[in-house]
């Protein structure tokens, strides 16, 4: 089929970064599918910048390609009753758009059903371009739109040019009440006129405009021109990546420009300078041995051969920046760190003021120290840094910089000469927070994350706001996981009932297993196993988080290594001759009444076993493992199901210690390969 040059530049007033950033993937895959749903799949290149959305196929078709569409409907008996149409029928041919009249028949199976063959020639793509580009232009789900002039329309920003040509011949569009051309608009600073260009000059006319078309490129020249600087300056710069996509994305033209504060703003915490600078600046934070700078990297989009008043005028934005960050520090430490006021602010509907929930966050930290006693260095210390955690709340630094939450209060704490546990405790306070996050730095701080993690997960099911599908507003999915790597981090004995038993008394009455099954689906997600691994582990019975890990943990690296086919053969039968067995009974076995050697050679070995204590459970599961071969030698010449009712029992009672020895670690019946 034949094809020619598309070009498409959607000219706009400046996108802003973050809405354009976070569906930038989405709409580069909507152009995709509406090739494809309008049969002109297409190899093609998405490009933007501030001002424009542009896409450039090399190999557009000329014509949609021909579509043929078969339709089989209703069997013939369905389809008519007395030689009439049915609902059936009448209904087939709607759905194919035709009279009944225009409806034949095929055979489909064994079946004469009514069909339909429909053949869609293709047109020529010129005719769709315009539509195809209104389409993928609705696609873009940027959040907030706006409108301009006296358009009903919306976008997020003004559109005020589109280029549109194929074979560089101009494509009619009309959107937006504006008109498609063959020409673009490079850099403002550059000039203001319009710029005529083909598909082959496109972006030589834009480089020479002082427009970098390609994101790639623009970032390369950012991290190219930030490497000058550090090499220039001896420093290092902090290339926070999502800064990074930002200024990429705000820029046309970067050009990376070294700026300087007053050294007097380095009183603040490096955090404070560091979020100042890049939330309200977009300023990348610059370091010298290890250590924060009176620097700052700014990323100009400006043409000119002179940077200095760009870099001044920088400078003097910066300053009241930071001057209100050391006036909100100081008065601050003048404060001190103190609740004041969390009892006027509401938690969560149901579960009382921030205050409420930080007596329920000690009291937990109350059980938890006491059980993990010989882990930490001071029950008092752990109380207090719970009762802090969340004073910076009514900080004048947090209410400007919420994000700061937690390392503010670290931060007032050291100042004000709290103890460093009480300090670290504060600011680790919600780790970790996410999958890969960092953990808290000692069992200390552990204790606090997980009381303020459990009040937060027990809090929120005692008031019935529970998760659903994939709704998760409060995020406790994430918090389950959270409590999980710290339990598992510390090597804590974390007894789900246990601890719930221990504090349910300060929460509404509700059914505790609901929550249980919720961790438990968590353990599933968790766990990078065969799902049937959990499933034994949890039948097991155990409910303590770290233990159940680590049974996990061994099952799974045992038979990996394995020919479980084989293995499983031997001891689901173990389980399938316990199943009637009441396995929390005496079991007693008797080996006077063992009649066959392989009885006593299969008791002995597995009473040694049970007689020794292991350093993991991998090693004992290795050891119940181990008795495959005495197992089978058992099975071949033991009959277990004897007439004689004693002997029957008794040869159970042996089978049934077995596997309850192996229950207590993993229930084998569940396990498949």
């Amino acid at each position: 089929m034949s094809s020619a040059k598309l070009l498409i530049e959607i000219g706009v007033e400046e996108l802003p970064a973050v809405p354009l950033l976070k569906i930038l993937d989405k709409i580069d895959k909507s152009w995709a599918d509406i090739l494809k749903s309008n049969r002109l799949d297409s190899d093609y290149k998405f490009d933007y910048t501030p001002r424009r959305l542009t896409i450039r196929s090399e190999s557009f078709p000329l014509k949609q390609s021909d579509e043929v569409v078969e339709m089989f409907g209703p069997p013939l008996n369905i389809a008519y009753k007395d030689d009439k149409p049915t609902g059936a029928a009448l209904g087939f041919a709607k759905k194919c758009g035709v009279d009944l009249e225009q409806i034949s028949t095929s055979t489909k199976g064994k079946n004469e059903v009514l069909y339909y063959k429909k053949e869609s020639l293709g047109v020529d793509s010129k005719e769709l371009i315009e539509p195809m580009v209104k389409e993928w232009l609705a696609s873009m789900a940027f959040g907030k739109m706006m409108r301009w002039g006296s358009l009903s329309e919306e976008f997020i920003r003004p559109i005020r040019w589109i280029v549109a040509t194929l074979d560089d011949k101009v494509v009619d569009i009309d959107l937006f009440k504006v008109k498609s051309g063959n020409t673009t608009r490079v850099h403002r600073m550059v000039t203001n006129e319009p710029k005529e260009v083909s598909f082959a000059t496109y972006e030589d006319i834009l480089n020479s405009g002082s427009v970098l078309l390609d994101s790639k490129a623009r970032e390369s020249r950012v991290i190219d021109g930030i490497k000058e600087i550090e090499a220039k300056n001896g420093v290092e710069v902090e290339l926070d990546s999502e800064l990074l996509r930002e200024v990429v994305a705000i820029t046309e033209n970067p050009a990376p420009l070294l700026g300087t504060f007053d050294e007097k703003f380095l009183e603040l915490p490096p955090e404070v300078i560091i979020t100042s600078m890049k939330e309200h600046q977009r300023y990348f934070a610059v370091f010298k041995d290890g250590k924060l700078t009176n620097n700052f990297v700014v990323v100009s989009n400006a043409v000119t051969n002179d940077f200095s008043k760009i870099v001044a005028g920088n400078e003097k934005v910066l300053r009241p920046r930071l001057e209100d960050a050391l006036f909100f520090y100081k008065n601050d430490l003048k404060r001190g760190l103190s609740t004041d006021g969390l009892e006027k602010v509401q938690f969560i509907d149901g579960l009382g003021t921030l205050m409420d929930k930080i007596d329920r966050e000690a009291k937990i930290a109350e059980v938890l120290s006491t059980l993990y006693s010989d882990k930490i260095k001071s029950k008092d210390l752990i109380l207090k840094a719970v009762k802090l955690a969340k004073a910076d709340l009514m900080s004048e630094m947090v209410y400007e910089f919420t994000e700061l939450q937690g390392l503010m209060g670290y931060y007032y704490a050291k100042a004000l000469g709290e103890d460093k546990v009480v300090a670290n405790a504060i600011k680790e306070q919600y780790m970790p927070t996410g999958d890969n996050a960092e953990l808290p730095s000692s069992v200390d701080s552990a204790l606090v994350a997980l009381s303020i993690k459990l009040d937060t997960l027990v809090g929120l099911f005692s008031v019935g706001k529970i998760p659903t599908g994939s709704k998760d507003p409060f995020a406790l999915r994430r918090a389950v996981n959270g409590i999980i790597r710290v339990v598992r981090e510390f090597n804590l004995d974390f007894d789900l009932d246990t601890i719930f038993n221990s504090i349910e008394g300060n929460y509404k009455e509700f059914d505790y297993n609901t929550l249980k099954e919720f961790i438990y689906e968590r353990i599933y997600k968790i766990a990078k196993t065969n799902p049937s691994i959990v499933k034994a582990v949890l039948n097991s019975g155990d409910t303590n988080l770290n233990s159940i890990f680590k049974k996990i943990d061994a099952l799974d690296e045992i038979l990996k290594n394995q020919d479980t086919k084989e293995l499983f053969t031997t001891f689901k039968r173990v389980a399938n001759i316990s199943k009637d067995i009441d396995l929390e009974s005496d079991l007693k076995v008797d080996e006077s009444r063992f009649t066959e050697l392989q009885e006593s050679e299969l008791y002995n070995a597995f009473k040694e076993i049970k007689s020794k204590d292991y350093p993991s459970y991998k090693d004992k599961l290795q050891a119940l493992f181990g008795l495959k071969e005495k197992l089978d030698n058992y099975f071949d010449n033991v009959l277990v199901n004897s007439e004689d009712k004693s002997l029957k029992a008794n040869r159970q009672n042996t089978i049934g210690q077995v596997y309850k020895e192996f229950k207590d670690i993993a229930d084998i019946k569940e396990i498949t390969a």
